[in-house]
Order: structure tokens, then sequence, then C-alpha cells
């Protein structure tokens, strides 16, 4: 596969990501049962469920914690040179990110146990991309200006930190109430995986001293790998591409499993405290793989020319000898090894406090208990507040986000809850979220930043969730 080609798809996969997402809004809000994707231990009343095939659980994200489209675009009379110089190269720095989710769900079910009332499974597929770019900070800088300015300055290799993937993933869950205090679950994935490009692990830097033999030297000291899986079946392959990338959502790609882990606890009729561990797992990339890497150090003064006697063959390429020089020393290499991607895992946590007027219990009876206590069945409230801590895995180490929360439920057919998130990409991002039940149709739509939409050229982040699900919740 030619480099040009790579670097179509990094590309691709930039723009097509729509962050391994925060789904805040969707997380414990129980009357959409996409809410069990996020914490498989969650609160599941129902008596059976199913989403609309391709038109629930759609999810999609963008975000940025460094130049927006505005900052570059915007006509405020600036050179855009100007722009691009102060607002990206020198305004951002390595720890800025571009990172991006979409998940499109093909299909989920779910039913209780007639034999034990209080098991409740689901399943179903998905499909799920996943991208994050780092900004290349020091590679921007010497791209841009060259290095006659930065003598002695080493550039850091270390700054290139890329990884996307495409991956369809198989699910099974179970829940289980275990008593009045404690419901837990588990949910087991197989991931087929589509293409994955990741570079993650780089070291090495680039520095321009003064020369001996000519005014200046260039060190180059490098490893560097790009690796790849699925590229080139896609860019080059003799199948059409919907053809190979169906057969690569069926289990006919590179294979992995996972594993998500969850619990819901009641302090008190009131007060609960849940908690989920997601994508626990890995995929083994062993077809279509392809790598890439430069791995060596090299130091050269540019061309030395020995007169008279260097100049006496004319056919002599003293630029092409140059160039193998370089080349043995730090070698451009490609190899099909197999390797292995964890997937990013994510951490949620909740605190949620109950009040107000007491609805239908989650038990399907009009119950209640005595003194706040654990009595008995628990009733449901029209009110909740609290807060949530979300946690992902990157590879520049763990990335959190902070939420409070409100809830409203009007009866049966109405509930709304509202947020207001603190993470990288801003301090005021207040979401939205409904879900609407006429019958057993079931309508939920949620966003988030929703003050970013009033220039959405300027906005560091966005997204949007919604679906279409038939709920019988069993009540009496």
């Amino acid at each position: 596969m030619r480099l040009q080609n790579l670097i179509v798809v990094f590309l691709l996969l930039d723009c097509s990501s729509i962050l391994a997402q925060n789904k805040q809004l969707l997380y414990d809000f129980m009357e959409v049962p996409q809410a069990l994707m996020l914490n498989p231990g969650a609160r599941a009343t129902y008596q059976w469920y199913g989403g609309i095939p391709m038109l629930s659980g759609i999810s999609a994200a963008a975000g940025t914690s460094g130049v927006t489209v505005n900052d570059i675009f915007a006509n405020d009379g600036i050179d855009i040179t100007t722009k691009i110089r102060d607002k990206a190269i020198f305004g951002m720095n390595f720890r800025d990110e571009i990172s991006g989710t979409i998940q499109f769900e093909f299909l989920n079910v779910g039913f209780r146990s007639k034999n034990r009332p209080s098991d409740f499974y689901s399943f179903g597929m998905y499909l799920e991309e996943d991208m994050i770019t780092y900004w290349p900070q020091d590679l921007a800088i010497l791209g841009f200006e060259g290095n006659a300015n930065y003598i002695g300055s080493r550039f850091n290799l270390e700054h290139l930190k890329v990884r996307g993937e495409v991956v369809n993933v198989f699910h099974f869950g179970i829940n289980r109430k275990l008593n009045n205090t404690l419901r837990v679950g588990v949910r087991g994935k197989l991931y087929s995986g589509i293409l994955d490009v990741s570079s993650t692990s780089n070291s090495g830097y680039f520095v321009t001293n003064p020369g001996e033999n000519n005014l200046l030297a260039n060190t180059l000291v490098a490893d560097v790998e790009v690796r790849t899986s699925g590229i080139d079946g896609l860019v080059e392959g003799n199948q059409g591409v919907s053809q190979t990338f169906l057969k690569r959502a069926l289990l006919g790609g590179d294979l992995g499993l996972g594993l998500d882990v969850g619990f819901t606890y009641r302090l008190n009729n009131r007060t609960l405290i849940t908690g989920s561990l997601l994508d626990v797992g890995f995929i083994r990339h062993t077809k279509d793989v392809k790598n890439y890497t430069l791995k060596g150090s090299a130091t050269n003064e540019g061309i030395s020319i020995i007169l008279p006697g260097d100049l006496e063959d004319p056919n002599r390429d003293f630029w092409q000898e140059l160039v193998d020089e370089i080349e043995e020393l730090i070698p451009f290499e490609d190899n099909r090894n197999s390797y292995i991607n964890f997937r990013p895992t994510k951490l949620n946590a909740s605190l949620r406090y109950n009040f107000g007027e007491p609805l239908a219990s989650e038990e399907d009876c009009e119950c209640t208990s005595d003194g706040g206590g654990l009595k008995g069945r628990q009733p449901e409230y029209a009110n909740s507040v609290g807060g949530q801590l979300y946690m992902i895995n990157r590879p520049r180490g763990p990335q959190a986000a902070f939420t409070a929360f409100y809830m409203r439920k009007l009866g049966n057919f109405l509930a709304l809850k509202t947020t207001y998130t603190v993470d990288k990409f801003s301090i005021s991002n207040i979401g939205l979220g409904m879900s609407m039940q006429a019958g057993p149709v079931e309508l939920y739509a949620m966003a988030d930043n929703l003050l970013g939409y009033r220039n959405v050229y300027a906005s560091q982040y966005a997204s949007f969730q919604f679906g279409l699900n038939i709920i019988s919740w069993g009540r009496k």
C-alpha cells in the first residue's frame, strides 16, 4: 500500500468520526433500554423490549480540545496564515486532541426470564468507530517553520499519536436483582474488527546543531511504528468495498473478546449508587496486516564534495548517495506481523437522590416503606438529582468528565433529563434528553452542549443520540 493511501485512511477516520463518547444523558436513564449498554447492572424494569432496526441506538459526537473551525475561517479580517500559525501551530500543544465515536445499532432485544423473574437478558449487535488524534506539536512547528530558527532545539517524535478503528460488536448480557439493595449485571462481547490504524508508542527526535565539516549537522533518532489492519483490502482490494466491509463485520474480520460489568446499590429508598466498567477487552489483528517502521539513528552534514577529485565522474549522483546512506542507518521498512490492541476501557459511576411524589414502583405495584428504610419493594419518584463520573483510557492516560444532573418524570409518558458537564472539551456543556412513551412505542432524543449551537463552527464539542423502541413494562 502506498504511503498516500495510508494518509487518506487517516483523513477518512478523522473526518467521518462524528470522542469515545461520554453518554452522560443516557447513563441511568432507565426509561430508555439502551441505558443497559452503559451499565449492565442498571435497574431493568421492563418485561421485554426491542429496538426498531436501523432506527434505534444511533449516537455520534465530535470534539476538539484545541482549535475550532471558527478560529481559522471566521471573517474577521485576519490573514488565514496568521490564524493557522497563532491558533493551531503555536496555540495547541501535544495534549490537545480531536477524538470521536459513532455508534449504529442494528439489533437490540431484551426480555425477562419466565423461570426466574429477577433475571433480565439482552443481546444485539452494533457498529462502532472510535478515533483519536493528538496534535503533533513539534512536528507541526518543524513542518510550518522549518529548522533554521531552532538550532539546538529537539523536535520530539513522541508527539505523533493517533489511533482509529471500525469494529462490529456482538453482545449478550445478564442483569440480576440479588435483593432489595443490590442489582448486578455482566455483558460479554465478541468483536469483529473491520479496520484499524494505530501509532501510539513512538519515540526519538530531530535536531540541528552546528557542524564540523559543514555549517550544520542534522541528527535523527527514530523509533516510529504505524500499525494497520484491514486497510489494504479496502483501498486496493479486488472485491467491492461494501462486500469486504460486510464480510468483516459478520465475524470475517479480526476477532476479539470483551466484557462489561456493572451494579446498582440502594443506600435507602431514595439514594442509589451505580457503577460500570465497559469494554475490558482486546482485538487480535492477524488479517490484512501491514505495519510500517522507521528505526535507527543518523547524523549528516549534507553533501560533502572534495575538489577536484569528486567531480571527475560526471555521472556521480551525490544526492542519491546521501539518501542511500541515511536509509541504511534509519531504514523505512514494512512487515506483516500480527498485533493486539486493547479496547478503550470506560468507567462510569454515579450517586443519585430521588425526591418528590412517589410513582409506580419498579416491581409494578404501589408500595411504600417505613422510615425511609429498605423494607418491602421500593417506589420510583418524580424527581432525581445527582452526580456522575466518567473516565476513559486513552493513549496519553485516563481522561475524565464530571456531570451534575436533574431528572423529572411526568407520569408514565414523559421523562426529561438535563445535565451540566465539565471535561477536557468544555466547562459549559449543558445537555438535554427526553424519553416519550405512546403505548408500547418509546422515542428518545438527546443532545449535548446546547449553548454551542449558537455558533456551531465555534463549538468544541457536539453530540446527539436518538432511537425508537417497542417496550412492554408489564405494569398492572
